[in-house]
């Protein structure tokens, strides 16, 4: 907490129908809990009085106050992360106005809170909380009379910066009321049950319809069915239907979401390839890439001046990768950024530069606000993008959706992979359209990504040998990374593994960096992991490993499965199929994730949940 400002990205679910809505919103709580793991709560009617329960915690300490028996047709629950402050039961959601008259949940910030605050404490309102989210439940009280609608509609105009509710009233157990601006939320429609939910996830047990509401609309919620509004006037929508299914989004007997992900990775790469790329049988054609999404016109790409990739933690490694596929094939410039810095920068922009926005959940708010920027500009947008119907791809021109299934790990392994080998097709695309490369190289280029998923497989039959190396490293307190070309990326992205899931203290490094203050660091406490594929820059990368071998480092490589001197000059050497340039960084991750995985599990760590983090970060 700061100045009375909560700074959190949450997870809300809301049930109205007739089913257990207390049982369908506790399970919606668990599903979600990735987004948020501080604090739960949950709000519903029990014997026609509407009841809360809140719990510091995980979603688990709810349950525990709750009574098997508990059971109503209306519903609304939070899990909340925090940025600022410790979590308390006192600033858990659901919040109310002193009468209980409104009871919300809340995902955002309200900006201009402390004005609101100040002026309802000027008319004698008190507070029982130190949150934002408490202000509002006293606005839409003070305009209630009766109608739940008009008492929301006329309060959200009045309030600065991002919310998704879900709104209930004490007189109204059949009506649950939903708003959105700028944090996502989805609406799911069944057979005689409505939910909502910060993403589509806990929807899925009960309906695979699901509308994704945009900015400043509100939505009316019973058991019959919803009505959506925008400007205080009802307007049509069209469901969108979830290809995935609930039990993608099950831990399927492994021992960890983040472990299952990892394995999941050579199908999401075959099922990739095969929706997006066709090979002639006639060697004098190119491939035929399957652009669904992307409706640009081939002559735009060639006369583009320059690529800016916005995006965010492991997205931004993915655009470092994909930086040196689409030079390479392209020939274009290709510029990654952080979309933290981008958005504040006041960048150079004009229309001839394109925008790629790179983002797992479509909901990353830095890459959101990156994205409306690059527009106001008059730039082109595409999105890679996994999550269908977020709010990032609403905003694009264009969007190449990933179609890795749920990615529920907070630590993201599939959809890092999925990224490089979609920006891959892209690059292709382009490169094909800017008359940059030929059909015989386009054809390699994309028999190289058709071949990455057998090698992701033959990764994964060493997952026993990297446990005990994993086994080996545990109890180091520190890592060094390192690489050149794709590697330093990859070194970047290790690194940011193995320290958000095992809490090591962990630095990834271009590996010509080292003498620039790195090796410093170097001594027998001080693992050093080195990608060190044959290639242009091996004879430099060796440089770099006896360098640390000199002075007593501890060194691991992960090297070319034909590279048999290797293991000469270092303590531990992970062997890959390194049989193509570029998408050998989708190969070499593997081995990376698993590191961190097995090292996390050896320390007791909670691998899916990371203490302090969340999964998607929709607020700055």
């Amino acid at each position: 907490m700061t100045n009375g400002r909560e700074i959190a990205m949450c997870g809300i679910v809301g049930f109205v129908g007739r089913g257990n809505a207390v049982k369908a919103v506790v399970e919606g709580l668990r599903a979600l809990e990735y987004r948020g793991y501080d604090s739960a709560g949950i709000a519903f009617f029990k014997k026609n009085k509407l009841t809360s329960v809140r719990a510091c915690g995980r979603v688990a300490d709810l349950e525990a106050k709750l009574s098997d028996s508990e059971s109503s047709e209306l519903a609304i629950g939070h899990t909340r992360w925090a940025t600022h402050g410790a979590p308390s039961e006192r600033n858990s959601h659901p919040h109310s106005d002193p009468t209980g008259t409104i009871t919300l949940v809340h995902n955002g910030i309200i900006d201009n809170y402390a004005t609101l605050k100040a002026e309802l404490e000027a008319e004698g309102a008190k507070f029982s909380s130190d949150t934002d989210s408490e202000i509002v439940a006293h606005l839409i009280a003070k305009e209630y009379k009766g109608d739940l609608l008009a008492a929301v509609e006329s309060v959200l105009p009045k309030l600065d910066g991002t919310f998704a509710f879900g709104i209930v009233a004490k007189d109204k157990p059949d009506t649950l009321i939903g708003a959105r601006r700028g944090s996502p939320l989805a609406v799911g429609i069944g057979e005689n049950e409505t939910l909502l939910a910060s993403d589509a996830v806990p929807v899925l047990p009960h309906t695979r319809k699901v509308v994704f509401l945009e900015d400043d609309q509100v939505v009316v919620m019973t058991a019959d069915g919803i009505t959506v509004r925008e400007n205080g006037k009802e307007i049509p929508f069209t469901p969108t239907e979830i290809a995935w299914s609930a039990e993608a989004a099950q831990k399927g007997g492994y021992a960890h979401f983040m472990l299952k992900e990892i394995f999941e990775q050579p199908q999401v790469l075959r099922s990739l390839v095969h929706n997006r790329i066709h090979i002639p049988e006639d060697a004098s054609l190119p491939p035929e890439l399957n652009m669904e999404g992307i409706d640009i016109p081939a002559d735009y790409f060639r006369g583009i001046s320059r690529i800016v990739m916005i995006a965010q933690g492991t997205a931004y490694h993915a655009g470092m990768v994909a930086r040196n596929m689409i030079e390479r094939v392209a020939k274009i410039a290709a510029y990654p950024e952080y979309a933290a810095d981008f958005r504040y920068r006041d960048p150079i922009l004009d229309p001839s530069v394109l925008v790629i926005a790179i983002t797992q959940s479509g909901e990353t708010m830095d890459t959101l606000h990156g994205v409306k920027l690059a527009k106001e500009r008059g730039c082109k947008v595409i999105s890679v993008v996994n999550t269908v119907g977020s709010s990032i791809a609403r905003e694009s021109d264009g969007v190449f959706y990933m179609h890795c299934g749920p990615e529920i790990g907070v630590a993201s392994t599939k959809a890092f992979t999925g990224m490089i080998a979609s920006l891959y097709i892209l690059s292709l695309h382009m490169g094909l359209a800017r008359g940059t490369i030929d059909a015989a190289e386009a054809r390699r280029r994309a028999a190289d990504l058709a071949n990455v998923g057998p090698r992701a497989d033959s990764v994964l039959t060493t997952a026993n040998y990297i446990r005990r190396i994993a086994m080996k490293y545990k109890d180091n307190g520190n890592f060094l990374f390192l690489g050149r070309g794709t590697g330093w990326p990859l070194a970047m992205e290790g690194a940011l593994k193995l320290k958000e899931v095992s809490y090591i203290h962990a630095e990834g490094y271009d590996a010509a960096e080292m003498k620039h203050g790195p090796i410093a660091l170097i001594d027998e406490n001080l693992p050093a992991l080195f990608i060190a594929l044959k290639g242009r820059r091996y004879d430099k990368v060796l440089g770099n490993i006896q360098e640390v071998r000199a002075r007593g480092g501890k060194i691991i490589a992960i090297a070319s499965h034909d590279d048999h001197e290797i293991d000469k000059l270092v303590d531990d050497v992970i062997y890959v199929r390194a049989e193509s340039g570029i998408m050998n960084s989708i190969v070499c991750s593997i081995p990376l994730q698993l590191l961190a995985y097995y090292i996390a599990e050896a320390r007791g760590c909670d691998v899916d949940k990371p203490k302090n983090l969340a999964k998607s970060v929709t607020v700055e």
